[in-house]
């Protein structure tokens, strides 16, 4: 197999868009963390026209602009749906999601729970930054307990926000991590693991955002990585609940990586004419370059 050097697939990853995320926005990072997890796989033999995404509606979806492998820019709330659609029309592609907290926990809550049980073998990233920073700061389900915004001058009332990884546990989600925008190598390496894991793959990203939802920002020192992935449900869980997704204080920890992996038939294996298509082994569009 010939390798192809990371600053040729990056190149080759690259659009002509200008980027109009706000200047020191984590999406950045996220998009580089991308890039460096497609170029490795790229690496191992995964091919470009292959790779095809899903994007719903919110800052995170502008990366469907710039980055070159083909997909498709959905409806608010509808990401997992589409990105599902994509894999059922062909079995043979990898399909990765791009969503936010408000699009994947908010309006597209009844999919993420019920991804879960059909486990189709796409990869979803929730880039989370806590608010609806779009639309310009309102609160989504894993906003912070008293976050100001223009809903709620006083702050939010809400006991406390959802745990994302704690429901993903419950509705039987295959591969289920956490990364730190702010660490494009970990967060890649992350990326990479899920694409290459076999069923539905979900990585929560969290981000700060820079403008509408500052207090929540300057997690690093909270932060650290697993050794290993949990060997039980009951120990995963319990590390997924160390975090509240409230401001965390100096000895709260949040802790990043694998916290579940498990294997079980996925959503194409039970179904003939999807095996009669990866059989065929087509393959996805050429001639990309949106």
């Amino acid at each position: 197999m010939t390798s192809i050097s990371k600053t040729e697939t990056e190149k080759k990853l690259n659009t002509e868009y200008k980027i109009t995320w706000c200047p020191g926005c984590p999406n950045f990072r996220i998009l580089e963390s991308t890039k460096i997890a497609l170029t490795n796989l790229m690496k191992q033999g995964y091919k470009q026209e292959n790779f095809a995404m899903a994007c719903g509606i919110g800052c995170h979806g502008k990366i469907f602009d710039y980055l070159n492998i083909s997909g498709l820019y959905g409806l608010h709330g509808r990401t997992i749906p589409n990105a599902i659609g994509l894999k059922l029309g062909n079995p043979n592609l990898n399909v990765i999601a791009f969503a936010g907290d408000g699009d994947t926990y908010s309006e597209g809550m009844e999919h993420f729970v019920s991804a879960g049980k059909h486990n189709a073998n796409i990869a979803l990233f929730v880039h989370d930054n806590q608010s609806f920073s779009l639309t310009t700061g309102q609160p989504t389900p894993t906003s912070e307990k008293g976050f100001k915004n223009k809903i709620d001058f006083s702050g939010t009332k809400q006991t406390n926000p959802i745990n994302p990884l704690a429901l993903a546990l419950s509705s039987g989600i295959t591969f289920i991590a956490r990364a730190n925008a702010r660490d494009v190598q970990g967060t890649a390496k992350i990326m990479e693991q899920a694409i290459k894991h076999k069923g539905f793959a979900f990585v929560e990203i969290i981000q700060d955002c820079i403008v509408f939802n500052v207090p929540i920002n300057n997690r690093d020192k909270n932060m650290y990585y697993l050794d290993k992935i949990p060997p039980t449900k009951e120990e995963a869980m319990k590390l997924m609940q160390e975090y509240d997704y409230n401001i965390p204080t100096e000895n709260k920890k949040i802790a990043l990586g694998i916290f579940w992996q498990e294997f079980r038939p996925t959503l194409e294996d039970q179904f003939p004419q999807l095996q009669n298509i990866i059989n065929k082994k087509t393959i996805g569009w050429k001639g990309l370059n949106r």
